[in-house]
């Protein structure tokens, strides 16, 4: 476990001159969660269990998907186990800052607003757009097509509110994804406006044969992890910013998004080869 510690402590102290993070003094930071995990051999990390494939349940009930498997990547490097605990998009940030969960991996957008609760740590690891998916007998080709249109859409998800002021949508907002997809299959809303990313996996899956993701994706919008806020610029977020970059730099999320079959995205591509080693041996 020394040796562990002091791989850690170099590991942090990398990432701490690599991305200059380093705002606050070391006597400013208690490292209190970093510490409670490291003396009880444990990180609890909130995932979702609702987005398939980066977290959901499969046939036993367990929480799968490739943000888990970024989760245990983290704990195996830290040395300890992993519990993994199901938060959603109107709860995650509350989760953390209660402390429930240690730290999240549970496709959030990186905003300015959500900055000032949790602590995003750099770079961020994916992305994803705003879409829609729709019947495809109706046909849409146009963002303005949903003006005056009920959308279901998921509470929490920042771009209800964006389509809804951009375009006049009346967004109709579900605690969950199964929900808002059921009340879209019957018909009490002409789309599901979400992720693109998600969409992509739902239309892949076979059960969406009969809809599509008929418009541009808009608002791109980086996926970022988070740690408390108050640990953002301390061990655990440089610690955090660190492993990220290596898993960039490696291809490791290239490779976790061919495993979940997930559609290959340009942003890790560009990631990876802005990281690249320029020294290939």
């Amino acid at each position: 476990m020394k040796n562990l510690s002091k791989k850690l402590m170099l590991a942090v102290a990398a990432s701490m001159l690599m991305f200059g993070s380093v705002s606050v003094s070391a006597a400013q930071c208690t490292n209190e969660v970093w510490n409670k995990v490291m003396n009880r051999g444990k990180l609890v990390v909130g995932v979702k269990a609702d987005y398939k494939p980066w977290g959901y349940r499969d046939e036993s009930g367990a929480i799968v998907g490739m943000e888990v498997d970024m989760a245990q990547l983290v704990a195996d490097t830290m040395g300890v186990e992993l519990e993994t605990v199901a938060v959603q998009s109107s709860n995650r940030m509350q989760f953390l800052e209660q402390g429930k969960i240690d730290m999240m991996i549970a496709t959030m957008s990186d905003r300015p607003d959500r900055r000032k609760i949790v602590g995003i740590t750099q770079p961020n690891y994916y992305t994803s757009g705003t879409n829609v998916l729709s019947p495809q007998a109706l046909a849409l080709s146009n963002w303005e097509d949903l003006r005056g249109k009920p959308v279901c859409g998921k509470q929490g998800a920042f771009y209800n509110k964006i389509v809804n002021e951009r375009y006049g949508a009346e967004i109709v907002a579900f605690t969950g994804n199964a929900e808002a997809k059921q009340a879209l299959r019957d018909k009490k809303c002409i789309a599901w406006v979400y992720d693109d990313s998600s969409i992509m996996s739902d239309l892949s899956s076979g059960n969406w044969d009969e809809f599509e993701m008929p418009l541009a994706s808009e608002d791109d919008n980086p996926w970022g992890l988070a740690v408390p806020l108050a640990e953002k610029d301390c061990v655990f977020g440089n610690f955090m910013s660190g492993i990220t970059y290596n898993w960039h730099q490696s291809g490791k999320l290239i490779e976790l998004e061919a495993k979940w079959g997930i559609q290959e995205t340009q942003y890790l591509q560009d990631k990876s080869a802005q990281y690249a080693d320029w020294i290939q041996e």
